[in-house]
């Protein structure tokens, strides 16, 4: 018995398959964790490392250096990049893209074993090495917080607060606070007095350094019990820091005669955050892995409710960023669309083939839909923008097999078949070839899920899901379509002669047999319009991933090194001023001195700088952020003329960077920034289209340096150690201790009554302490004056060499690789010196590692497809035949993408597959009809005629149902691109189907022609 019959004689079993399809959706639908993007692992660890007082080549050579050589014997490392800036290396490691998330716990160990190895190599003057291995982490539920009239003690009170109370939220995975006011006890001591009194600085610290240390006492036993002795207790308060006393050569001094002290913000912040131009500061919470983020960001919201009542008034919570709320608003827009697609292929359905097929078939597409959502909730497949682009993805082929059995069952019900002679018959001829054009198909998505890097981590809910949903639908078309088909067709009185009579069968027919009597010509035809269009899809605007349709867009603004953060943050006030009179902008959400907390995972924040300035602007709309970006460029490239000035988009995917990026690496610093300023040059004058050229080391910084006198130093008893700390004590100040407020460590900072100076004039009438004359010395007597020099503090390597990008963006609206074309061969054409070497960066980096890492499983993809497609004919001429339409797929494609201006991003990619799953599916299932049809004894010609004709309205309605149902994709900036490569190339895939494949099957056997053609002389 086949399974279509027994899926009527056994109704119960097909009833429960339905209605676990169907419960079980909502069930799953309810309970199925949902995110925004896949939960995707970042493999990069970042490690810091203080060395203080040394430059950044120092750094480079001293500490980045002797860690990089001992991490690089790791065999997991895929590229090591660097930044050393003068005091500070950061190192960014990052692990091949093979290892998954499982394997990382692993090697961050045995990376934090070899940066523990390497400690014996570095300086004793540098700090140990700290490695960050949770840089990857990404706070979803982002809040700016604001609290006009509160001390800094009270919003450092109000954040401890509220992090705490966040962390309890059942499904809270982490909290982190940023942007709040540092503060430090300032100690001013003054120049005259200690000069005079002859009090060595480091006597001043050590009175310092000790004003609330934790010590051990010790304990005594008492009557058999043993009690502990607390250690005296500490300084408490700023006034008991003031109070304190100094013993100098045997008097005692009280603090109060040689400094003043007080408690006040840090001269030079490491960052700056303001909200709509009010100073704030930012929580980020993030949920915790393969949970729904819509509940646990629900949660996070009432929790905040409640807490806000206890919170003093004032204190106010501004989203930037919610996760939760645009994962819900994607949900329900899915819903939409899929409300509408399975609206409209009833709607089609029942025009062409009336109501009863339409219930039908759209009953079979619900059920498929429904009942993937339920596998993807037993599976632990989020519900997430990949997954939801599968379904949609798929949605062009879930409907093909229920058509196919439908249509044949409800033409053979007309001929007064029963429903089970009907569905046995269509079964026995059709499940095969379905079974086998569904395999196919999901083999199609096999390279990008499979792919053990990290594109198949990022797409493998693309291909699990797609293979749960096609498969379903083939069970559900040869179960649940028979037994629908049985309650909702009626049996016809089998008096109907032919049912493909009607005109539109007939005009096709005509058609057909034109072309096969025209075959060489519609072959030739064929040929050419494909050359055209491949020609024409050379033209097509290549992009990577598209931007996002989130109303977010960002600014990044540089000032050269050396800039303090306080000029950056005046800059930036002009922005938020302007901004504050536009009525299409929403928010705006400033950070000075580094980037956002990561609040999406495809967000990259920018390294920390304090020249650095960045704006994430929220719009009402999404069309509103083309005309605001242009305006704003013009008024920031006008106005703040000193600095680098762009704007960004937020795009989907990974990726981000400058679209253009080239780099140089070598030996010699001042080589690099030579090719550097060379590759510059030439950029500019290849082409127009680029802006914001610039490099990552930045501009030199100047930097004043003492010609330090050593016979005159070593005769007053004075080393270089003793003038940088007199030099540091008249400037920035020196930390020497700490002072604690509850859980929180303020660092105490002594300097000079001169640190206050503008400029560098006092710095050489600094007194530096002798220990030997116990007295102090000008640093004019020791040294032979100042010099200025231009230094790089910013120095980038990547695997241990020194390495300069040269970056670029391009001009809204234009497409990054059509830039890249014209200026390849220009910069490539740079003659570089011995021991020197160039590699692009940027956009073009990204997109080939995506499609190479593609192109190393497609090969194994495509055989399996052909091998089964042969295996399914037992012949080689009827594969031949079939994928011989598929290269003709991209016609459609070129056509569509070139009239509508959209580019061929990644997700047309991945609609292109789907395009080929549809056509090979079409493809073999009408060859197949062809073969039984003379297998019953019809005549060659006649046999192919029939069949096409036969298969006519399958492959019609499939497609228009499938061009239709994506209409509602069109508005979506993420599937847009995807929806029209799919439109297009369905449309002509159809006619490649139902002309080229009978004109191609046609000419493969010349010897059956010949027969047919004697037969009928």
């Amino acid at each position: 018995m086949s399974i279509a019959r027994a899926s009527i004689d056994k109704a119960l079993i097909t009833w429960i398959l339905m209605l676990a399809c169907l419960l079980g959706g909502i069930w799953g639908f309810a309970t199925i964790g949902r995110l925004e993007d896949p939960a995707f692992t970042i493999k990069n660890a970042i490690i810091f490392t203080q060395y203080p007082g040394a430059t950044a080549e120092q750094v480079a050579r001293e500490v980045t250096e002797p860690i990089e050589s001992e991490i690089q014997k790791m065999g997991e490392i895929d590229f090591i990049t660097s930044s050393n800036k003068p005091g500070v290396s950061r190192i960014s490691v990052n692990i091949e893209s093979t290892y998954d998330g499982t394997e990382l716990p692993a090697i961050w160990t045995k990376l934090r074993n070899r940066v523990a190895d390497s400690q014996r190599s570095l300086p004793p003057e540098a700090g140990t090495p700290i490695v960050n291995d949770n840089f990857g982490d990404v706070y979803g539920v982002f809040y700016a917080v604001t609290a006009p009239g509160f001390s800094d003690a009270e919003r450092h009170e109000i954040a401890d607060y509220l992090r705490r109370e966040l962390l309890a939220v059942d499904g809270v995975a982490d909290v982190a606070v940023a942007g709040l006011p540092e503060e430090a006890v300032y100690v001013d001591a003054s120049t005259s007095i200690i000069t005079n009194l002859g009090i060595a600085p480091d006597a001043i610290a050590g009175a310092l350094s000790n004003t609330d240390t934790r010590t051990e006492a010790g304990s005594v036993t008492q009557g058999g019990q043993q009690i502990r002795i607390q250690a005296p207790e500490g300084t408490e308060t700023v006034e008991e820091i003031a109070n304190l006393t100094i013993g100098v050569g045997g008097e005692v001094i009280d603090m109060l005669d040689l400094a003043t002290v007080s408690r006040s913000r840090v001269t030079e912040p490491t960052e700056i955050i303001r909200f709509q131009g009010q100073e704030a500061f930012t929580l980020g919470v993030a949920g915790k892995t393969a949970l729904n983020i819509v509940d646990v960001g629900k949660r996070v919201d009432v929790r905040l409710a409640e807490i806000m009542r206890d919170v003093p008034a004032g204190v106010e919570l501004h989203p930037v960023y919610q996760q939760h709320v645009v994962v819900d608003e994607a949900s329900n827009a899915f819903l939409l669309n899929l409300a509408m697609s399975v609206g409209i292929v009833v709607l089609v359905l029942a025009l062409f083939m009336g109501w009863r097929a339409a219930v039908v078939v759209g009953a079979t597409l619900l059920l498929t839909v429904v009942g993937t959502i339920f596998l993807m909730a037993l599976f632990g497949i989020e519900m997430e923008r990949i997954s939801l682009g599968a379904l949609i993805i798929a949605m062009g082929m879930l409907v093909d097999n229920a058509i196919v059995v439908a249509e044949g069952m409800q033409g053979d019900m007309a001929q007064g078949k029963t429903a089970r002679d009907a569905a046995e018959d269509v079964a026995a001829k059709t499940q095969t070839p379905l079974l086998g054009a569904t395999v196919i198909g999901i083999m199609a998505f096999a390279g990008i899920g499979l792919s053990p890097d990290a594109t198949g981590e990022f797409l493998f809910s693309l291909f699990a899901v797609i293979g749960i949903s096609l498969l379903l639908s083939w069970i559900l078309a040869i179960t649940a379509t028979p037994l629908l088909a049985h309650y909702f067709f009626k049996t016809g009185s089998g008096e109907v002669s032919d049912q493909y009579g009607g005109p539109l069968f007939r005009t096709y027919r005509a058609v057909l047999s034109a072309a096969l009597r025209l075959r060489y010509l519609v072959i030739l035809a064929l040929i050419g319009i494909t050359a055209a269009c491949y020609i024409g899809f050379g033209q097509v605007k290549q992009q990577f991933f598209p931007d996002s349709n989130t109303p977010l867009f960002y600014v990044h603004y540089k000032l050269p090194q050396g800039t303090s953060i306080h000029r950056v943050s005046d800059d930036m006030a002009q922005l938020e001023d302007w901004l504050a009179d536009r009525d299409e902008v929403v928010t705006v959400s400033t950070f000075i001195g580094g980037g956002a907390t990561r609040f999406m995972l495809t967000y990259a924040p920018e390294e920390a700088l304090p020249t650095y300035g960045h704006l994430i602007i929220r719009t009402d709309t999404l069309e509103q952020i083309p005309d605001l970006r242009e305006d704003l460029e013009a008024f920031g490239r006008s106005t703040l003329t000193s600095g680098e000035f762009r704007t960004e988009r937020l795009a989907f995917g990974p990726g981000g960077g400058s679209p253009i990026a080239a780099r140089f690496s070598g030996p010699d610093p001042v080589v690099l920034r030579r090719l550097a300023q060379e590759a510059t040059a030439v950029l500019t004058e290849t082409s127009d289209q680029l802006q914001d050229l610039r490099t990552d080391w930045r501009e030199r910084e100047l930097v004043i340096v003492p010609r330090f006198a050593d016979e005159r130093a070593k005769a007053a008893g004075v080393s270089r150690e003793d003038v940088a700390q007199s030099l540091q004590l008249g400037s920035e100040g020196i930390r020497v201790g700490v002072y604690r407020e509850r859980d929180r460590l303020i660092p105490i900072v002594l300097r000079t009554d001169s640190a206050a100076s503008e400029g560098s004039a006092h710095l050489s009438d600094l007194p530096v302490y002798s220990a030997a004359a116990k007295s102090y010395i000008p640093v004019s007597q020791i040294t032979n004056g100042f010099a200025w020099e231009a230094q790089n503090t910013l120095l980038m390597r990547r695997d241990r060499v020194e390495t300069i990008t040269v970056q670029a963006g391009v001009p809204a609206g234009v497409n990054a690789a059509t830039v890249f074309s014209q200026i390849r061969g220009a910069v490539e054409g740079i003659e570089l010196p011995e021991g020197y070497k160039m590699e692009w960066g940027g956009e073009y980096e990204n997109s080939t590692e995506a499609q190479a890492s593609l192109g190393k499983q497609l090969p194994l993809s495509l055989i399996t497809m052909v091998l089964i497609s042969v295996l399914l004919f037992g012949k080689i001429r009827q594969p031949v035949i079939i994928w011989l339409l598929v290269p003709m797929s991209v016609n459609g494609v070129a056509l569509g993408l070139l009239g509508t201006g959209l580019p061929f991003s990644f997700t047309a990619l991945l609609g292109l597959l789907s395009l080929s799953g549809m056509l090979i599916k079409n493809g073999i299932v009408l060859v197949e009809e062809i073969d039984l049809v003379r297998a019953e004894g019809v005549g060659f010609r006649k046999a192919i005629l029939d069949a096409s004709t036969s298969r006519l309205r399958p492959v019609v309605l499939a497609a228009a149902t499938t061009i239709l149902g994506m209409i509602p994709l069109l508005s979506d900036a993420f599937f847009a691109s995807m929806a029209v490569t799919i439109m297009g190339g369905l449309g002509f895939a159809s006619v490649l189907t139902l002309i080229a494949a009978p004109v191609f099957y046609y000419s493969f056997f010349p010897k059956e022609r010949r027969a047919d053609a004697k037969a009928n002389a």
